[in-house]
C-alpha cells in the first residue's frame, strides 16, 4: 500500500530530477561555450543508454509480471499507446527537446537583409524561448507521473527510474538554456523560467501518487506508458543528435557511454532486485 513514506520519496526523486537537473545544467553553462560544445554529445550518450536501460530491463518488465500472463497483449498496446501520446504531444507544442547548442529544428531562423518582415523575424526568434518553456514543463510534469509510478510499484525500481531520469534532464536542460538564452532572454531570466519549469516534475509526482495509488489496477500499463516515454525519447531525441558526429573516436566514446549508462541501470536492478 502507498503511504507517505512512498509519497516522500517520490517528492525527493522528483525534486532530484527536476531541480537538481537544472541547478547542475546551469553549472555547465559556466563552462567556456565551445567546451561545452564538445561535451554535451557525450553526457547525451549517457544519458542515453540510461533511458534505454530503465525502460527495457526495468520498466517493461516490472509491467509484464505485475499485469500477468493474461494481459501482455494490454501491456504491448499501453507501450505503443505512449509512444504514439508522446509523437503526438510533440507535434502540439511544436517542439523537440534540442541537446545541442545548435539545433537545426529549435535555432531561431536567420534575420535575412532582404527587406521583409523584420517583426516576424523577431517573433520567430522570441518563439523558442516561449516554446520551450509550456514544453518543458510539461515533459517535466510526464516525468513527474513516470517516477511515482514506479514508486507505487517498488521503492527501487523509483531510484532508478529517478537516476535515469536525472540523466536526461541534465543535458535536456543544457539544451534549454542554450535555446533560451539563443531567443534573447538574459540569464538570470532564462534560470528562472528552467525552475519553474522543473517543479512541473514535483507536482507531477504528487498528482500521481494521489490517481494512480487509487488505481492499483492500471499501474502495470501506467508504466508501460512510462517505459514509451523514456525509449521515445531516447530513440527520438537522443540518438539521431549523436548521429551528427561520425569521427571514429567520438563514435567510439559514445558506444562506451551508452554502455556505462546501461551498466549503472543494469547494476542498480541488479543490486536491488524487486
Amino acid at each position: 500500500m502507498a503511504d507517505m513514506n512512498t509519497l516522500a520519496w517520490i517528492v525527493g526523486f522528483t525534486l532530484l530530477g527536476g531541480v537538481a537537473g537544472v541547478l547542475l545544467a546551469s553549472l555547465f553553462l559556466l563552462v567556456p561555450e565551445n567546451s561545452r560544445r564538445h561535451a554535451l554529445p557525450f553526457m547525451v550518450a549517457f544519458a542515453t543508454g540510461a533511458l534505454l536501460s530503465a525502460a527495457l530491463l526495468g520498466l517493461l518488465p516490472e509491467a509484464i509480471e505485475k499485469a500477468g500472463p493474461d494481459n501482455y497483449g494490454k501491456v504491448g498496446l499501453s507501450l505503443l499507446g505512449g509512444i504514439a501520446l508522446f509523437f503526438v504531444l510533440e507535434k502540439l507544442v511544436l517542439w523537440r527537446h534540442c541537446h545541442e547548442d545548435d539545433c537545426e529544428t529549435h535555432a531561431p531562423e536567420p534575420v535575412h537583409a532582404h527587406g521583409h518582415g523584420h517583426g516576424h523575424d523577431d517573433a520567430h526568434a522570441r518563439a523558442p524561448g516561449v516554446m520551450i518553456i509550456f514544453g518543458d514543463t510539461l515533459h517535466n510534469a510526464l516525468d513527474g507521473v513516470l517516477i511515482a509510478a514506479a514508486f507505487l510499484i517498488d521503492v527501487n525500481l523509483g531510484i532508478m527510474t529517478g537516476l535515469a531520469v536525472l540523466a536526461h534532464e541534465v543535458p535536456s536542460e543544457v539544451g534549454n538554456f542554450a535555446i533560451m538564452l539563443h531567443s534573447g532572454m538574459s540569464r538570470a531570466r532564462a534560470f528562472g523560467w528552467n525552475l519553474f519549469s522543473a517543479l512541473g516534475a514535483v507536482l507531477g509526482g504528487i498528482l500521481g501518487y494521489l490517481t494512480l495509488s487509487r488505481l492499483q489496477p492500471w499501474l502495470p500499463y501506467a508504466l508501460g506508458v512510462s517505459a514509451a516515454s523514456l525509449l521515445y525519447v531516447a530513440v527520438a531525441d537522443l540518438i539521431p543528435g549523436l548521429h551528427r558526429r561520425v569521427g571514429t573516436r567520438d563514435s567510439i566514446l559514445q558506444v562506451i557511454l551508452i554502455a556505462a549508462g546501461v551498466g549503472l541501470v543494469a547494476l542498480v536492478e541488479h543490486l536491488h532486485p524487486h
